[in-house]
């Protein structure tokens, strides 16, 4: 039977929602709180060829864009007709998918009628997967926790047993990881009923024709986007912070008739460190901002992916190879936006904001629940803070934001629930929004101190420390970020280290960069940044202009 346009379009609605109850269902049972408070997962229903047909709008670009690879990866190395009703796959390879080992996939085979007709996968991070403790040493992956390649953690509706007890032996947290598992499979399960409700409720008994409907609309809409952009090859840089040394990314942005790549070659090569990138991630967070800038408001999805493609050499620090340490990988992947950004700017510069903060700032810690300390009685815990976005051509840039990586900002209540910490502060930062025309959004200054006498550890990993973001036409730098003690000893943004007992960690996420000459700036706006105190007075009759 074929399929109406009206009825394939209510059927891709349908999808939708299938996939963000998916995700709801896995951010409402998640053990861990990066998930459950901030949302940092990904859900997607994929076709019996395992292309993603749609993605939850709940969810991160590092999950969403990485695991639409992962279901192919599933397939060859389980091949459809070896697949059961019930089965469910499990990995947490970085390289398959996840980026890294703390994010768990899982792929699982939709049957109806006892036909396999597609899959439902999801993926989202847990907090501890055993390997180091301190986030900032390993150097090779074996270091940083346990490796699961893809395997059956359910097999006809059966658990097993045997791996999860691998999985609840190999982990600080084995209650919370285990339940993390227990959520991904669950979520999954609801989708995939939702998926069969819907195939009854319209008599279908295939998703082949609707399949073939979401993909060539959404490529055909992609393409049709860049058929008004202008063609050619323009470059972009961007110089991290790194470590030992900086680190310097290049990228070459084509665009054609027939999609846009960036190739990647000239950046660094691989560290030793882990902020290593494997390709699946570097491809994600490129994808999500060419989206961002160009493809707004096309569904993310098989046909609306393909036509944006990457390259980058084996071997450098945006395709690190096996065993490469990558679990800090978020620091470099999700800069990308600005080096896609600094090539678009030469393009569409009408459209393309000043660089961003674009790391997060979480707040990563562990330490002993009493005093004197016991060390078989420790909390580990995680709250994402951000920095401030950079401003467009056209509008001030959003403050305390996680562009791109959308993980919301967590509530220090819950951090505070959780361990024996707490926040003392938690504001906007003055004047860490880059001056402009239109001014970039601002950085938060967070002060976190112990409730107890002992000490604890924090695990940082920064950027936009030693190289702030950068304004754009005139527009001024964001402020830049830095991490210090209350006694003034300076902390790197990428280490490890003790918070000694009555001392506090204060922490300036940095700001975006502003756009357009500051004096250009409306009088109006400059008064309301100054009475609502983004800005100083200072800053104000200084840098703006502003008279008394």
């Amino acid at each position: 039977m074929s399929l109406s346009l009206i009825d394939k379009q209510i059927m891709w609605n349908r999808l939708l929602a299938v996939v963000e109850e998916q995700a709801q269902v896995c951010q409402r049972t998640a053990f861990s709180t990066i998930v459950r408070e901030s949302g940092d997962l990904a859900a997607g229903v994929f076709d019996a060829r395992g292309r993603m047909l749609a993605q939850a709008v709940t969810g991160t670009p590092g999950h969403i864009n990485s695991m639409a690879l992962a279901v192919g990866h599933v397939i060859d190395a389980y091949p459809i007709e070896t697949m059961e009703d019930g089965d469910v796959f499990i990995h947490n390879d970085p390289w398959m998918g996840t980026g890294h080992t703390n994010d768990i996939s899982l792929t699982t085979p939709c049957f109806h009628n006892g036909k396999l007709i597609g899959f439902l996968a999801c993926n989202s991070h847990v907090m501890d997967i055993g390997g180091h403790a301190d986030r900032s040493s390993s150097t090779d992956v074996f270091m940083e926790g346990l490796y699961l390649p893809i395997l059956k953690i359910a097999r006809a509706g059966t658990i097993d047993e045997s791996l999860m007890a691998v999985i609840r032996a190999n982990t600080r947290q084995p209650v919370e990881t285990v339940g993390d598992v227990y959520s991904l499979i669950n979520c999954n399960q609801i989708g995939c009923d939702r998926l069969v409700d819907m195939m009854d409720e319209f008599e279908i008994t295939e998703l082949d024709e609707l399949a073939e409907h979401v993909i060539d609309t959404s490529r055909q809409a992609v393409l049709d986007r860049i058929a008004a952009l202008p063609k050619g090859t323009w470059e972009g840089q961007l110089t991290l912070d790194g470590r030992d040394e900086p680190v310097p990314l290049k990228a070459r942005l084509t665009i054609s008739d027939s999609g846009v790549h960036v190739d990647f070659d000239g950046s660094a090569p691989m560290t030793k460190r882990n902020f290593n990138v494997p390709l699946c991630y570097t491809l994600a967070y490129t994808s999500y901002s060419l989206g961002v800038a160009l493809f707004g408001g096309i569904p993310n999805n098989y046909g609306s992916l393909e036509p944006r493609t990457i390259s980058a050499p084996e071997g450098c620090i945006l395709n690190a190879l096996k065993p490469a340490a990558v679990v800090a990988r978020s620091q470099v992947g999700l800069m990308l936006p600005d080096l896609v950004y600094d090539c678009l700017r030469k393009a569409i510069p009408e459209t393309i904001p000043a660089e961003s903060t674009c790391g997060l700032w979480g707040i990563n810690v562990m330490g002993p629940w009493t005093s004197p300390s016991r060390v078989w009685n420790l909390y580990r815990a995680q709250v994402m803070t951000t920095g401030g976005m950079g401003a467009l051509p056209f509008r001030d840039g959003m403050s305390a934001t996680g562009f791109p990586s959308g993980v919301r900002g967590g509530p220090v209540e819950i951090f505070e629930s959780m361990t024996t910490l707490v926040v003392w502060k938690k504001e906007l930062d003055t004047d860490s929004g880059g001056a402009g025309e239109y001014r970039g959004g601002l950085g938060q200054w967070i002060e976190i101190g112990n409730t107890i006498p002992e000490d604890f550890q924090y695990f940082a990993g920064y950027e936009r420390i030693d190289n702030p973001a950068k304004g754009a036409k005139g527009g001024g730098p964001g402020g830049a970020g830095s991490l210090v003690l209350s006694n003034g000893a300076r902390q790197s943004g990428k280490s490890s280290f003790t918070v000694p007992s009555g001392e506090r960690v204060i922490l300036h996420s940095s700001g975006g960069g502003g756009t357009g000459d500051p004096r250009a700036r409306s009088r109006d706006s400059v008064r309301r940044d100054l009475d609502y105190g983004l800005i100083s007075a200072a800053a104000a009759r200084d840098t703006y202009g502003l008279e008394a």
